[in-house]
């Protein structure tokens, strides 16, 4: 097995989780339990569970709304497809950003700067009309996903030992919850052709709900130290440069000038990223945590299941949409994909994730990851073979919900029990940066595929090309060999000992 330097020691000893924290950080959380101090662990779990599904929400509600925006912004659905791809990269850049600084300047500082940030956003998006201020506006509002490791910091400094794990799992299942809602709450703001900038006034009410809940966390003085500031720059520059031809690729074409180029600055960038870490004595992201094997799996098993993540979403989505006149699909509209289809796996996501962070804090998370990608393998396998009725393609749907949600569990379980806490919310960063990944390379993949292998099919408005059956199964079938590696990665790592409070 692998230990936290990556070496194989069949005899090493097994990290506790909790043990790494301060001992007054400790005796702190204990007192918050006691009710002797401000910051109940309800209220924190609450409020970090309330930022994951938030975060998740204004990534993911705008997706449905997409023609309606270009539609009423009287743009293309090219100009406005820039209102998802910006998020991504806004994101990716600011991440890591944003979990040094909590970690270097206390996380109630951050956490609280993230959401104000996301409501400037939010606010902008809802009371513009032009298509260039809302790409702005949704620049602002990427910010939010800095929020799941500060999260995961918070958590680790104030929660009691023993319900650390489950804390941290249900927070975890909470963004998986709101990226399935988010899909019915856009189709349902936008019923009907309504004004699409619905969906930015309840990104603004849920923004404001979490920043009151934040004040009344406790505020802790970080430890101090250095922003490398040059290096979030170099790590931004080269992730930018990596998403956005990975992203765009399919329009500018693979073998384009654009995306050759910028995939050559990201290769530079990075490859200056890590050589500026390693010599500088307060480095942004340690080297040795990159070298670190626990660490490096939970990040392989992030990209693998962001990648199948994606590929489970838009194949579904695409598939039960298809006419029927295609020998497959359901002919479903917006809403009732979203209310039939992902609507049920939502709902099952959400009464899994308190079981989910019992499983986690009972049996460990390289457990739960491993099983949880095994039952993800399941779904695809079952989309594959059986997907003739609503039945059997709600249920498949309904398994992969529920295997995304146990390894969005235990990624961060497994992750804070090999790192210092002043890693934490570093080593998250990384980790959420390794699923966007992920998602940005199975949806640019998905897209190659769509075209891969069409035929002419006559609908009611006339022949047009669709993707063979074939191709679906194609899509299904590379979601479980991406989910095969999110459990063999996990496999490999040394399984850590979680606390049981006694």
């Amino acid at each position: 097995m692998l230990d936290d330097s990556g070496a194989t020691q069949a005899d090493a000893k097994e990290p506790v989780l909790g043990d790494a924290a301060p001992k007054g950080g400790r005796q702190r959380r204990e007192r918050c339990r006691e009710g002797t101090e401000e910051g109940s662990p309800r209220l924190v779990l609450l409020t970090m569970a309330s930022a994951g599904f938030l975060l998740s929400m204004i990534q993911s509600t705008v997706v449905p709304a997409l023609p309606l925006m270009a539609s009423q912004l009287n743009t293309s659905l090219t100009t406005v497809a820039w209102a998802t791809t910006v998020v991504l990269l806004s994101a990716s850049a600011m991440t890591p950003l944003m979990g040094r600084l909590g970690d270097v300047h206390g996380h109630k500082v951050a956490f609280i700067g993230v959401l104000t940030v996301a409501l400037a956003g939010s606010l902008l998006g809802a009371l513009t009309h032009s298509v260039g201020l809302l790409i702005l506006a949704r620049a602002l509002q990427g910010v939010s996903l800095g929020l799941f490791p500060l999260a995961m910091s918070v958590l680790h400094r104030e929660m009691p030992s023993h319900r650390l794990a489950g804390s941290m799992a249900i927070t975890a299942s909470a963004m998986s919850v709101g990226g399935c809602l988010a899909l019915v709450a856009g189709g349902l703001l936008t019923l009907n052709g309504a004004d699409y900038r619905r969906i930015f006034w309840l990104s603004v009410v849920l923004c404001c709900l979490v920043l009151l809940l934040a004040t009344r966390l406790p505020r802790r003085r970080g430890p101090g130290g250095r922003v490398d500031y040059a290096g979030a720059a170099l790590l931004a520059s080269g992730l930018l440069a990596l998403l956005l031809p990975i992203s765009q690729g399919e329009r500018w074409g693979w073998a384009s000038a654009p995306v050759l180029g910028l995939f050559g600055i990201a290769a530079f960038a990075l490859c200056a990223f890590v050589w500026s870490q390693a010599r500088s004595s307060q480095p942004l992201v340690a080297v040795g945590m990159l070298k670190n094997g626990p660490v490096l799996a939970a990040n392989i098993a992030g990209f693998c299941v962001g990648l199948a993540m994606l590929v489970l979403y838009m194949g579904a989505t695409y598939f039960v949409q298809a006419p029927t006149g295609s020998g497959y699909g359901f002919a479903a509209d917006g809403l009732r994909t979203a209310f039939v289809y992902m609507l049920p796996g939502a709902i099952a996501a959400i009464l899994a994730g308190p079981i989910l962070g019992s499983l986690v804090q009972r049996f460990g998370p390289k457990i739960i990851l491993v099983l949880g990608s095994l039952v993800g393998l399941g779904a695809m396998l079952m989309f594959t073979l059986r997907h003739a009725t609503t039945a059997e393609v709600v249920i498949a749907i309904m398994v992969g919900d529920l295997a995304i949600a146990a390894a969005y569990a235990s990624m961060p379980v497994l992750l804070v029990a090999h790192v210092r806490p002043e890693e934490t919310g570093v080593a998250n960063s990384i980790n959420s940066i390794t699923r966007t990944i992920g998602g940005a390379v199975g949806a640019a993949v998905v897209g190659a595929l769509l075209v891969s292998d069409v035929k002419m099919v006559v609908t009611g408005t006339g022949p047009i090309e669709l993707p063979t059956e074939d191709v679906y199964n194609k899509i299904f079938l590379l979601g479980a060999v991406f989910f095969v590696g999110a459990a063999v990665a996990a496999a490999l790592v040394k399984t850590p000992r979680l606390r049981d409070g006694r």
